[in-house]
């Protein structure tokens, strides 16, 4: 005799046992429904046509998958909030799971693998064009540091041509003011020049050493002294104007160099923003092209994989039920059809049968003859009555 701790552990065993089974059933039962098969139909089929089409199922779901979060992170590069990429992420995911479901459940089994394919070669072209669509967000988030490199170097250039471009606003006004600056100095420089020559012929008079070539201060000395003296004034009087101006000037050049770089700190923001989808996609093409290509061979080889599955697989126990259904249907209709037309005929005949045997009949042309004078009769009266009344 078992105990009843035996009794409980056996009876926990089965109920696990029976979960399972259910679990599995209705995961099998979910896949079944992803892959568009008719489930009533499936039903009565095998158990290995049943898990094929449940694998079927199950790579058109796990397609939707990759095709949700490509698609999520595609769309936060555009819109940078994660809710909103996951909505639109969720659509596009719902719209991938219906094409591929809609692709894989109209391809029928044929008795020529010539006509299957050819059934199944625009199916195949739009299974091409959704795999380019999901691998090509994944592969962005899967080079993303290279990519982030190549659009650094692509922003530390347009930083600098936008430097560049910007400073010939700029730099033809600065360099003027340059050259206005370096004329007065010039200037200042010039008369300098001319009173330091004023100054050496007042000493070389003094000296006797040159001039009048007499030793001592004399009306000739006390000449020149004075042409050097209103020289040295006019030579400080220049050094405060000029050097006024060449304040105001550079005081203009403060303010260009100024608004020069406030010019571009502000258009920094739109060079460091160039992060978008578009950014990034041409960023990926810059990279070597043959990891990116053998991503996109293998979510090809995912997305072609149901219809390339149902390509080679042999004619099942489903596809036979599911063309006597159809068969069935189109005799059907096709019966109602012809019993149709042949009624209409039938009755087009009668019809005009019928009819052709009234016009022969007396008693018949006599009731209508008798009816039509009664009319005219009553039409005449009528007539009568309202001239009467007009007069």
């Amino acid at each position: 005799m078992r105990s009843n701790g035996q009794k409980f552990k056996i009876h926990q065993s089965a109920v696990r046992h029976i979960n399972q089974i259910k679990n599995d059933i209705m995961l099998q039962s979910f896949f079944i429904l992803c892959s568009g098969a008719d489930s009533a139909i499936l039903k009565t089929c095998s158990e290995g046509e049943q898990n094929k089409y449940a694998g079927i199922g199950a790579t058109v779901f796990f397609t939707a998958i990759m095709a949700f979060i490509a698609s999520s992170y595609a769309l936060y590069t555009v819109f940078d909030n994660v809710f909103t990429a996951i909505f639109f992420g969720l659509i596009w995911g719902l719209l991938i799971f219906n094409l591929d479901r809609f692709i894989v459940s109209t391809i029928k089994k044929r008795d020529s693998f010539s006509s299957e394919l050819l059934q199944a070669t625009p199916r195949i072209l739009l299974a091409v064009i959704i795999a380019i669509v999901i691998s090509k967000p994944l592969e962005m988030k899967i080079f993303e540091k290279e990519i982030n490199q190549v659009l650094l170097e692509e922003k530390n250039t347009m930083t600098l041509a936008n430097k560049e471009q910007l400073a010939l606003q700029y730099t033809p006004a600065i360099e003027v003011l340059n050259q206005d600056i370096a004329s007065l100095k010039a200037e200042i420089i010039t008369k300098e020049t001319e009173t330091n020559a004023l100054y050496d012929t007042y000493i070389t008079e003094a000296e006797g050493t040159a001039g009048s070539m007499l030793l001592g201060k004399g009306p000739v000395y006390e000449e020149k002294r004075e042409k050097h003296d209103a020289a040295l004034a006019e030579l400080q009087q220049l050094k405060e104007t000029n050097a006024t101006k060449i304040s105001g000037i550079e005081s203009q050049i403060a303010n260009l160099n100024t608004e020069y770089a406030d010019v571009v700190t502000n258009s920094q923001p739109i060079i460091d923003g160039f992060d978008g989808l578009m950014a990034r996609i041409n960023a990926l093409d810059k990279l070597p092209w043959l990891p990116s290509f053998f991503i996109f061979l293998l979510f090809l080889a995912i997305e072609t994989s149901p219809i390339i599955a149902k390509l080679l697989a042999p004619k099942g126990a489903y596809d036979l039920k599911l063309e006597d259904e159809e068969s069935a249907i189109k005799t059907w209709v096709k019966q109602k059809v012809f019993q149709r037309d042949q009624l209409l005929e039938a009755d087009t005949a009668l019809t005009e049968k019928i009819y052709a045997e009234i016009k022969e009949e007396e008693t018949v042309y006599e009731h209508k003859k008798k009816k039509a004078e009664e009319l005219l009769k009553l039409q005449a009266n009528a007539f009568q009555n309202l001239q009467v009344k007009n007069l």
